[in-house]
């Protein structure tokens, strides 16, 4: 069976696309409550989907790391930022070589996908992503890829990411170190809250927007992509978006909940 696929008792929502770091887990700690609310979306709701924009882990470890702290989940029930732009690149881009500035998670997925990947010599395109391994190297065959004008792409804009310890330094601290040396902006990113990512969340649960619910921490992304798409969006401060961040972004969340684990506030509205 389909980790996120139940038949729904009924009601507004039809699917629920959550978010992982600071929604359902921080670091390998699941939030209190989190597996009890999934199990009730499951059951009230129906498809769940986990829509994550870290590109440092592929689909199969997400879905793995979730059953370890018990949430049934496939591999086929989790998206995220590497995957999707592999399949943007393949698409786009076929027969060009791609700069990569990222993880051994993120190459697999391109490699999974039949583009040619290298990290150490200027290529057709450059795909800048988090990478704990950022050096000067990488910079200087950046800066050589762009020089001639190649496409820069991005798995995601998010400028932190939320773990037990505290944030941590995301993609953004790449991408912005690209774009001060070699003076070009990004052209695409594929993350959240990218056209491209909620075509991909939309088409994976198979339901119009309105019927749909997005759950996350990150106002920024998470929540600016429902609200574009026209999704019930729930903003969770259980990871790195505090009350006072929400009234300094032009973006309003239909709910805000202390955690997942009060998503019955959501469901009980328009049950």
């Amino acid at each position: 069976m389909n980790g996120g696929t139940l038949e729904p008792t009924g009601g507004p929502y039809e699917a629920a696309i959550l978010d992982l770091d600071g929604t359902v887990y921080l670091g390998d700690r699941l939030i209190a409550g989190a597996d009890d609310s999934i199990a009730t979306l499951r059951e009230r709701v129906g498809t769940v989907l986990f829509l994550t924009n870290k590109a440092i882990a592929r689909r199969r470890d997400y879905s793995e790391k979730l059953r370890g702290l018990g949430v049934e989940a496939t591999v086929d029930d989790v998206v995220n930022s590497g995957w999707v732009t592999a399949q943007y690149v393949r698409e786009t881009y076929p027969d060009e070589e791609a700069f990569v500035v990222g993880e051994a998670p993120l190459l697999d997925e391109f490699h999974e996908a039949g583009v040619e990947t290298t990290t150490d010599r200027p290529a057709d395109l450059v795909v800048a992503s988090m990478d704990r391994e950022f050096d000067y190297e990488a910079l200087d065959v950046a800066l050589r890829t762009l020089d001639g004008g190649a496409p820069f792409l991005a798995t995601n804009p998010d400028r932190t990411c939320p773990t037990e310890d505290g944030a941590i330094p995301d993609a953004a601290g790449m991408i912005g170190a690209i774009e001060g040396v070699t003076g070009e902006t990004v052209d695409e990113v594929l993350g959240k809250p990218s056209p491209r990512m909620i075509e991909t969340a939309l088409d994976r649960v198979g339901v119009d927007p309105e019927r749909c619910l997005m759950v996350g921490d990150r106002i920024e992304t998470d929540i600016r992509m429902g609200e574009r798409a026209g999704m019930t969006t729930v903003l969770v401060l259980s990871g790195v978006t505090d009350r006072e961040t929400i009234d300094a972004v032009d973006v309003e969340p239909d709910f805000v909940l202390d955690s997942l684990a009060d998503v019955d506030e959501v469901l009980g509205e328009r049950a």
